[in-house]
C-alpha cells in the first residue's frame, strides 16, 4: 500500500515533539510491513527553537525503510508553516491513503485539497486540541483572529476526511462538537519499544549527578506547567528526603525558557535543577533509564507520549488530572494524578514517590504493562492499517 503521512515537521527536528514522533513511528512500522510509506513535510531543522528551516536538508531521504519528502517553508506564522511546493509532491505520489497529523497546519489543508482532487481517502489525526488548548482562549487578538481563520480550514479538512483517528475518549468527545462521531475511531498512541531499549552508558556519569533525579522531558512552554513544578520543588526542597535529589528538565525552548531560568534563579533552585537544552535523543533514553520517575505537570495535554516512554523503563509518572492526561497516567495504576495549578499537591506526590520504593516499582510495572500490551507502535499501526484497508478495499 502507498501511504502518504503528512506532518508539519519530521526528522531531524525532534524538538517538534509528539506529532513528529507519532508520524515517524508509524512510517517505520508501515515500511517494516512492506508498505511504501512516505512522510511529506517541511525542512524544519534540529535547533533550540521551532522556526529554523534548512534548504540544505535532503529533499528526499530514506530512513529505516521509509522516505521523508521535504519542501522548503516559505514563511511561518507561529507554528503554521507554509510550504506550497508540497502540494505537487503529494499529488504526484498517487497514494492509496493520505493520513495527516495536526489539523491546525498548512500541511493538513494541502492534504485535504489533494484528497479531494484525486479522490484519495483522507485519514486525519489531530494531537493539537481543537477546542481546549489554552492558547485558544488566552491568545492575543491577532492569534485569536488567526485561530478563527484556521477553524474554517479545519471544517473543510474534517468534512473531507473519511476517518478521524483519536487517541482517547477525551479527544473523541472533542470531535463530537463537529457532529462527526460516526467517523471517529479510537486508537491509543503508541511508542516504539525497539527504539527504547537499554542504552550503553550512564546519564548520571555524563551529567555529574551524584544522587537521585526525577525527570521532565518536553517543550519549555507555559502550558506544560513547569512554573508549578518549580514552585512544588521550592516547597519541598528543605525536606531531608530530597537532599540528594535533583530535577532534570530536558527540552527545547518554546517561549517559556527565559522565564523558567529566571524562576530557577529567583527561587534559589540552581543546585536542585539541571536544565538540558536540545538534548540528543540518546541522552533522553539514558535519562529515562536511570531516573526515579517522570513528571508532567501540564495545564493541558491531549494524549501525551512522554509518560509512555518512561513506562517502557518501568518508571511511573506524576501528572495532572486535566484533559487527556488521565487516559495515559492512570491514578494508582501507572502513576499519581494531582490537580493542575496545585504546587502543594505536586510537591507531596514528588515526596511520596521519592520515599516509597515499593510504590515506584508497582506503578512502574503497571505502566510497563500498559505499553507492552496496548500503547506501542506495533498495536497502534496494526489498528490504523486495518482502518486503511477498510477504506481502500
Amino acid at each position: 500500500m502507498k501511504i502518504a503521512l503528512v506532518c508539519p515537521a519530521s526528522l531531524p527536528a525532534t524538538q517538534f515533539g509528539g506529532i513528529l514522533i507519532l508520524a515517524v513511528n508509524m512510517a517505520k512500522e508501515f515500511a517494516r510491513r512492506g508498505n511504501d510509506a512516505r512522510i511529506f513535510t517541511t525542512d524544519l531543522d534540529a535547533a533550540d527553537n521551532l522556526h529554523t528551516f534548512n534548504k540544505k536538508l535532503p529533499r528526499v531521504e530514506t530512513i529505516n525503510g521509509f522516505k521523508i519528502n521535504r519542501t522548503h517553508c516559505w514563511f511561518s506564522i507561529y507554528l503554521f508553516y507554509v510550504n506550497p511546493h508540497m502540494y505537487k509532491q503529494l499529488k504526484d505520489f498517487d497514494a492509496d491513503i493520505i493520513h495527516t497529523i495536526g489539523l491546525r497546519s498548512f500541511q493538513s489543508l494541502i492534504a485535504a485539497f489533494v484528497s479531494k482532487k484525486k479522490n484519495i481517502p483522507l485519514v486525519i489525526s489531530d494531537q493539537g486540541g481543537l477546542f481546549t488548548h489554552p492558547e485558544l482562549s488566552e491568545a492575543n487578538i491577532v492569534k485569536k483572529f488567526l485561530f478563527r481563520l484556521q477553524y474554517l480550514a479545519i471544517k473543510f479538512i474534517v468534512k473531507q476526511a473519511s476517518t478521524i483517528i483519536v487517541g482517547n475518549e477525551y479527544e473523541r468527545d472533542m470531535f463530537s462538537r463537529l457532529d462527526v462521531a460516526s467517523k471517529t475511531v479510537i486508537v491509543r498512541n503508541g511508542i516504539d519499544l525497539n527504539e527504547l531499549k537499554v542504552e550503553e552508558g550512564s546519564f548520571k556519569k555524563k551529567y555529574n549527578i551524584a544522587g537521585k533525579y526525577f525527570l521532565f522531558v518536553g517543550r519549555f512552554h507555559e502550558s506544560k506547567g513547569i512554573d508549578i513544578l518549580l514552585k512544588a520543588l521550592d516547597a519541598v526542597k528543605s525536606d531531608p528526603h530530597i537532599n540528594d535529589t535533583v530535577l532534570v528538565l530536558m527540552g527545547v525552548n518554546d517561549g517559556f525558557g527565559e522565564k523558567m531560568n529566571e524562576m530557577i534563579k529567583n527561587l534559589s533552585l540552581e543546585d536542585k535543577i539541571l536544565v538540558i537544552n536540545k538534548p540528543p535523543r540518546k541522552d533522553v533514553v539514558l535519562a529515562y533509564q536511570e531516573c526515579e520517575f517522570t513528571v508532567l505537570p501540564s495545564r493541558w495535554e491531549l494524549s501525551p507520549l512522554m509518560p509512555l516512554e518512561g513506562f517502557a523503563f518501568k518508571k511511573p509518572s506524576i501528572g495532572t488530572n486535566a484533559h487527556g492526561t488521565p487516559y495515559t497516567i492512570i491514578n494508582g495504576k501507572t502513576g499519581i494524578l494531582v490537580n493542575p495549578e496545585n504546587h502543594s499537591e505536586l510537591g507531596d506526590a514528588i515526596l511520596e514517590l521519592l520515599t516509597d520504593e515499593q510504590k515506584r516499582l508497582t506503578l512502574g510495572l503497571g505502566g510497563y504493562q500498559l505499553v507492552k500490551e496496548t500503547c506501542n507502535s506495533n498495536e497502534m499501526t496494526s489498528s490504523i492499517l486495518r482502518e486503511y484497508e477498510r477504506l481502500v478495499l
